[in-house]
């Protein structure tokens, strides 16, 4: 918890917390001392939390706060959005794919490495194509 609180006060004082705290219509004063984990008397509200993310891009807090959980954040880049339809389409072909080399795997009764390196390619192709169709329902 303690370096939680130290990533979110650090995130203030280094990313100019007189303007992240009008941002958040905060006086600067109060902004300063809700981020200081020394002081018991004002907190941090998550929608502070949310703005100060929001408003400084410094993920500092939201690392800490994973880490303290056992996650690691990791940024992706999200893909880019296509007609519903089309979205669909791919991602049908890439299920296809993979369904053509898992059988083709399975025909002999025995999977090598090589048709495991085919079938995790496959997968990927798949996961990407489910991505890219979450984007056009998220946008559509």
């Amino acid at each position: 918890m303690d370096d939680f609180l130290r990533a979110c006060q650090q995130a203030v004082l280094e990313n100019d917390a007189k303007r992240v705290a009008a941002q958040l219509s905060l006086p600067h004063v109060s902004l300063l001392q809700r981020a200081n984990p020394d002081n018991d008397a004002h907190r941090l509200t998550i929608n502070h939390l949310f703005g100060l993310l929001l408003h400084t891009g410094d993920m500092r807090p939201l690392t800490a706060l994973a880490d303290a959980f056992g996650f690691d954040l990791v940024s992706r880049e999200r893909p880019a959005a296509v007609p519903l339809l089309e979205g669909l389409q791919r991602l049908g072909r890439e299920f296809a794919e993979l369904t053509t080399e898992v059988h083709t795997a399975a025909d002999d009764g025995r999977v090598c490495s090589m048709d495991r390196k085919r079938i995790r390619r496959e997968l990927d192709h798949v996961r990407q194509q489910l991505d890219v169709l979450a984007e056009s329902v998220r946008s559509a």
